[in-house]
């Protein structure tokens, strides 16, 4: 095999769990500046999800797994950032980012701005976040939406189809605080390759954003904007849209979630629906519409929808949990009654 064809096979077998794992590898041996901070991070346990094995038994004292405390954990990471260093923090589930609001919103995303000129803070905290998986009410969340709109804090999530090590870089090169949000159910799922999705999707990636699309479909019927952790549910609705509804869809995946990067595509478009999995009321895809609209309007025509999980707490029970969080034939639904 040449190096390319090498590359690609791997890409097409690797799973996004092992694709971050070997990121990590990479920057850390490259970039002896880089840290990485988390509970239970360290060889042999390797993370709750794996994400971290094996960086400890080969980087040292670079990798420390720490005590249980969010807050203390992500003031370590800004602090080092501050001081000139880089720092990643595993925070294990998403939901504890609420334990470590204050430091990354009143002192990480402020250190960027406040001291009379611009300080670089090259900090990135890792979420695992979302649910399907029957993890209960406080180890599912999605809680992006909490912390849309804080000055010098971006929002970034993992999908499988963009490439780890160039998101690491990109947000390192922020020189201010990002979130990484990593969907849970992701992590077993395989990255893509070579422009290919299925049968019947193709996909590119252009400026941070992955578009997949039915080739020869110029104009779309509907086009999903959504976040890396809703990308094979939403797959699945628009493989039924365009089977058995003859309704072609395009998704449009960015992983930069904060600031919202350029979406290509939306004029062509008869139905633009953003989709994310956490509950409505002051969300990422609230907004995306308010970015989107003044653009869209002389185009539009129907006002762009948005589907949110229910307003609830997540169950454990998995029949109830689905109920809970947005799944395919929700999105289905929701389009098939926008373009009735």
């Amino acid at each position: 095999m040449t190096p390319v064809s090498e590359r690609l096979d791997r890409a097409l077998h690797e799973r996004v769990s092992e694709h971050l794992n070997r990121a990590l590898h990479d920057l850390m041996e490259t970039d002896p500046r880089v840290h990485l901070f988390g509970e239970d991070i360290s060889d042999p346990y390797g993370g709750a999800f794996k994400v971290t094995r094996g960086l400890s038994t080969r980087f040292g004292r670079r990798v420390r797994s720490t005590p249980l405390s969010e807050g203390a954990i992500t003031g370590i990471g800004a602090g080092l950032a501050l001081a000139g260093d880089r720092a990643i923090v595993e925070i294990m589930f998403a939901d504890f980012a609420a334990l470590a609001f204050d430091q990354l919103v009143n002192f990480a995303a402020k250190s960027t701005s406040m001291y009379g000129r611009p300080v670089p803070i090259p900090l990135v905290v890792r979420c695992p976040s979302g649910g399907n998986r029957g993890y209960g009410p406080t180890h599912s969340q999605s809680p992006q939406k909490h912390f849309i709109g804080v000055p010098g804090l971006s929002l970034f999530e993992m999908t499988p189809f963009h490439d780890a090590g160039a998101l690491f870089a990109e947000m390192f090169a922020q020189e201010r605080p990002c979130l990484l949000f990593e969907d849970k159910v992701l992590y077993t799922r395989r990255m893509y390759a070579g422009g290919v999705v299925d049968d019947l999707f193709a996909y590119e990636v252009r400026d941070g954003v992955a578009r997949v699309f039915v080739d020869g479909v110029t104009e779309p019927d509907c086009v999903l904007v959504t976040h890396g952790g809703m990308t094979h549910r939403a797959l699945e609705a628009a493989r039924a849209l365009l089977l058995e509804d003859d309704v072609a869809c395009e998704l449009l995946i960015p992983s930069r979630l904060y600031p919202l990067p350029e979406l290509a595509g939306l004029e062509r478009a008869r139905h633009v629906l953003v989709v994310e999995d956490g509950s409505a009321g002051g969300t990422w895809g609230a907004e995306v519409s308010r970015v989107l609209y003044p653009r869209l309007w002389p185009v539009l025509r129907r006002p762009i929808g948005l589907l949110n999980a229910a307003d609830s707490v997540i169950p454990a029970a998995p029949h109830l949990e689905r109920e809970v969080l947005v799944q395919a034939g929700d999105i289905r639904n929701a389009i098939v009654e926008a373009l009735r």
